[in-house]
């Protein structure tokens, strides 16, 4: 009876753990879900497995992409994870006493904490996994020779994690499995010297495959505010959920550039930018499209806010460039169903079937894919039919610029006076256009086009915001509560 106890009492910790996994990023953090799967793009090919084989750890990396594919739903991500982490910890406590039995929670717990940088892949606990489970399988008498041939071939499958296979076996067998340590030592190194040269050897010695920044490691800060409120933003933003953006805004600010545009892209999409603009923190003159930066995450509302004014060219820039951005080379699925949009409103198709085609290879974004080929592959009157009738992609072809041009950045607030010029159902771009003016404290300009806004933008009164601001601008900036005011004088402050 005690050792039923026992053994029920073991179990409904693991069951709890496990429930404590599908919660915490089910409910918590889907969004954080949603960010690692947008930055892979798992085609289901031979190729792309014998791909990820090619290096060390890549059977493990390529399981963990295997997993991440399904965080598009982050429900099902959150039950493989609690699986995936409630295996690692009954595999561990295989590997321990009885009474040691709590410190069996130690792997899925730690693995959990170094989860809060994003730039740790599934595949480090994946591999954790691997190698506890190897080293779960017995051994007995002169099967230990195994060894020679098992630790190099499992190397290659998991990484350097796997010295947690030989630290167990020395705990179960003894100092007379020392020589393994140093058979996985001299693997390691010629590992190196004969397949992986053009590797860095800290990597090589480190894992290839565990985190996306490469020669850096897992920062132990866990999981910090402020980047997680920006990757919730963003994930509200692929999902077009505008309202809960700006409702979050108004309780919890991140005073950076990417939680100006985001907030403002929100607003446009509602139409409130000319009410409530000054409402929200304000970065500067960047604060509704940012300057190109070159990294994977920076320039997502940027890229989200030149598509929906009509700038496709230079939307499909900013997608290109993140998805160049990605530190370990991998492609993104969010980004390639972007550009192929962009190609489509430009008329492109030829390029875009080029990406149909890798999209069609994956699991959630192939129904997608086939429907677009469709369209693509129609006759030409039917193709532009169907585009032209799309609700999006139509409209997009009736705002958009239809010649090619380069421009600034530092002048994009003439561009967005252009696009307004070139259809005035881009009501859009017109509160774009008023905004950067503000922005940039252009007076002049403010007080020309504030009565063009008021006759093209299709309001019964002038906006709050606009009314804020002229009163500001007309009292040179001596207006208690006034909210234009508080960011002049803050811009004035730098």
């Amino acid at each position: 009876m005690a050792i039923l106890l026992t053994r029920y009492w073991k179990w409904g910790l693991t069951i709890l753990m496990g429930i404590g996994v599908f919660l915490f990023w089910s409910l918590g953090y889907p969004h954080a879900l949603s960010y690692q799967e947008q930055y892979q793009l798992f085609l289901w090919t031979t190729d792309y497995f014998w791909e990820r084989l090619s290096i060390a750890g890549g059977f493990a990396d390529w399981l963990g992409e295997f997993i991440v594919q399904f965080y598009y739903y982050p429900w099902i991500g959150a039950v493989l994870l609690a699986i995936l982490f409630v295996v690692m910890q009954r595999l561990a406590a295989c590997l321990l006493p009885s009474r040691w039995y709590l410190l069996s929670f130690m792997p899925p717990i730690l693995l959990w904490w170094l989860m809060g940088d994003v730039n740790v892949l599934l595949s480090l606990p994946v591999a954790v996994t691997l190698a506890l489970a190897l080293a779960c399988v017995p051994l007995r008498g002169r099967l230990q020779w195994v060894d020679v041939v098992l630790i190099p071939v499992a190397w290659w499958l998991t990484g350097p994690v796997l010295w947690l296979y030989v630290i167990a076996r020395l705990l179960q067998r003894g100092w007379r499995n020392l020589w393994t340590a140093g058979w996985l030592v001299a693997v390691q190194v010629l590992g190196y010297a004969w397949l992986l040269p053009q590797w860095p050897f800290q990597m090589v010695m480190t894992g290839l495959t565990y985190y996306r920044v490469p020669m850096q490691y897992p920062h132990l800060h866990g999981y910090e505010r402020e980047v997680y409120e920006l990757i919730w933003q963003d994930c509200q933003i692929r999902h077009e959920q505008w309202d809960k953006i700006i409702k979050r805004a108004g309780q919890y600010e991140v005073k950076t550039t990417f939680w100006s545009n985001s907030v403002n892209l929100a607003l446009s999409q509602k139409r409130l930018l000319a009410d409530r603009m000054f409402d929200f923190y304000q970065s500067g003159d960047d604060a509704l499209i940012m300057p190109m930066k070159r990294d994977m995450t920076s320039n997502l509302p940027s890229a989200e806010t030149y598509y929906r004014l009509g700038l496709i060219n230079s939307a499909q820039r900013y997608m290109f460039d993140i998805q160049e951005s990605i530190l370990n080379g991998k492609k993104s699925g969010r980004c390639t169903k972007r550009i192929i949009e962009c190609m489509l409103v430009n008329g492109h198709y030829k390029s875009a079937l080029k990406y149909i085609d890798l999209l069609e290879k994956s699991l959630f974004y192939r129904g997608w894919a086939k429907e677009v080929r469709q369209i693509v592959t129609a006759d030409a009157k039917t193709r532009e039919q169907r585009i032209n009738a799309h609700p999006q992609l139509g409209r997009l072809r009736q705002i958009r610029f239809k010649e090619d041009f380069l421009y600034s950045h530092s002048e994009k607030d003439k561009i967005f006076g252009l696009l307004f010029m070139n259809n005035h159902e881009n009501k859009m771009a017109l509160d774009y256009f008023i905004g950067e003016m503000l922005l940039r404290g252009n007076v002049q300009g403010v007080m020309q086009y504030m009565p063009w806004a008021q006759q093209y933008g299709g309001y019964r009164m002038m906006p709050l915001g606009y009314q804020d601001a002229v009163q500001c601008i007309q009292k040179r900036g001596d207006l208690p509560g006034s909210m234009y005011g508080a960011y002049v004088k803050r811009m004035m402050r730098r």
